[in-house]
């Protein structure tokens, strides 16, 4: 683990803890990890070590028992709700495997949702109608969910993840419903947008051959993280 110079995440010894009843369950247990501005970060490990607890976290959807997570320098401890919800919206996008797309929207509508609520011009500007159309979805906007197919909707859903150019985006099983070829096209866009604009990638995968997309992958087991793999 780095120092935390140049860390767009710095976390240090993270943990949660889930009252279930009368027992209290662990879920997190001393994480400790830098992610540097810019990295494609893969995140493995079984169901129940820990991995979308920490995304929640780091996402500022769940607050943690004890620790510190710093996320573009502003500690989460000491932000109010309303801090953590416009870091959800202009700071951290969110991909995850099911694509949570309005049904009743179009896929240019389900974008535009999230512009708006992240305060961001109405219409998209010349580099993210580039963006689109890298995506492969330009010709595909005015279709509502039911009439894309799966790995058009997840598309749809990283476009709507970035259309405010957040820092950060973690994608949670981002190619967990798909088959291999759009897993593989997926995969390939997420990497693309982490060389071409530059933003953090942070991904859970089961997928071995998913997390080698990333330029390191980190191992969690039982709430912790271990040696991580280059």
């Amino acid at each position: 683990m780095s120092n935390g110079a140049g860390a767009i995440i710095e976390i240090r010894d993270l943990r949660k803890v889930y009252r279930v009843g009368k027992i209290d369950v662990p879920a997190l247990r001393g994480v400790d990890l830098d992610v540097p501005a810019g990295e494609f970060l893969s995140i493995v490990g079984p169901s129940g070590s820990g991995k979308s607890t920490l995304f929640h976290i780091i996402g500022g959807l769940t607050p943690p028992t004890s620790g510190q997570v710093k996320v573009g320098g502003q500690d989460l401890a000491s932000m109010t709700d309303a801090d953590r919800t416009r870091l959800r919206k202009r700071t951290v996008g969110f991909v995850f495997q099911k694509y949570n797309l309005l049904p009743n929207l179009t896929a240019r509508d389900n974008i535009a949702v999230a512009r708006f609520l992240g305060g961001g011009k109405e219409q998209p500007d010349d580099k993210f109608a580039e963006v689109l159309r890298s995506l492969g979805i330009d010709g595909r906007l005015d279709h509502k969910p039911n009439s894309l197919s799966g790995g058009e909707q997840q598309r749809v859903a990283i476009a709507r993840a970035i259309v405010n150019r957040p820092a950060i985006l973690l994608a949670d099983e981002p190619t967990g419903n798909l088959d291999t070829e759009n897993s593989q096209a997926v995969l390939e866009i997420l990497r693309d947008l982490n060389r071409r604009l530059g933003q953090t990638v942070l991904m859970i995968t089961h997928n071995p051959e998913a997390a080698a997309y990333g330029h390191r992958t980190v191992q969690m087991r039982d709430g912790k993280i271990g040696e991580p793999r280059p």
